[in-house]
């Protein structure tokens, strides 16, 4: 089957089997969505929702959370994976984005990976999410999903795998095909043990075929 072929038959699946497909952490605006991305770095979207309210309550924008200590971050973060550096990044990231940008979050991946502890990943899905740009934002469930299915081809980085699935992906289907790739290796292509029962993409899946060859 050509690639395009193969992407054109799962993208369609997704469409059809998964309608809605967005993010599943809580933000009401730019700020609020870069300080949960940067928090969610191997962490559940649950433990992070659960932490963000009392955290966005006493460091509403960037200017607040600017003026911070580290330990009081600490303090509202303690139960995310990685709170010593994720506590640190935030107060660097808001230091940054108040001095360098007015407090607003930026819209650029030079300008946005330019903030400490935003990598590209990072970078991707807020420019997708808040700001509506044609982006791939790959993390490990994308990924993995991506070289299961064989919509990836020896992709070792997360850049290879990005730059592969814009090349066969629509402009206007990205971020949807990051939510749809990203929920479908959350829920049902898990990393240990695949549910590949309850998969609606095995018709067209290289690891479910070499699986049941």
């Amino acid at each position: 089957m050509r690639r395009e072929e193969l992407y054109d038959n799962v993208f369609k699946a997704f469409e059809r089997e998964m309608p809605v497909a967005e993010s599943e952490l809580h933000f009401r605006n730019p700020y609020e969505l870069l300080v949960a991305v940067m928090l969610s770095a191997q962490c559940t979207d649950k433990r992070v929702n659960l932490v963000t309210p009392a955290l966005f309550e006493r460091y509403p924008d960037a200017l607040a959370l600017a003026s911070a200590e580290v330990s009081e971050i600490y303090d509202y973060i303690r139960s995310v994976s990685y709170p010593n550096s994720k506590s640190a990044h935030l107060s660097g990231m808001a230091k940054r984005l108040v001095e360098a940008f007015g407090g607003e979050v930026p819209q650029t991946m030079e300008e946005l990976t330019s903030l400490p502890g935003v990598g590209r990943k990072t970078a991707n899905v807020v420019m997708a999410v808040a700001f509506h740009q044609a982006r791939m934002a790959v993390d490990t469930h994308v990924f993995r999903v991506s070289a299961r299915i064989g919509l990836t081809r020896q992709a070792k980085t997360p850049l290879e795998t990005e730059r592969q699935l814009v090349k066969y992906i629509a402009e206007d289907k990205l971020g949807q095909a990051h939510h749809w790739l990203l929920l479908h290796g959350r829920y049902v292509c898990t990393a240990r043990r695949p549910h590949c029962a309850q998969c609606f993409l095995t018709p067209w899946c290289a690891y479910y075929k070499k699986k049941e060859a």
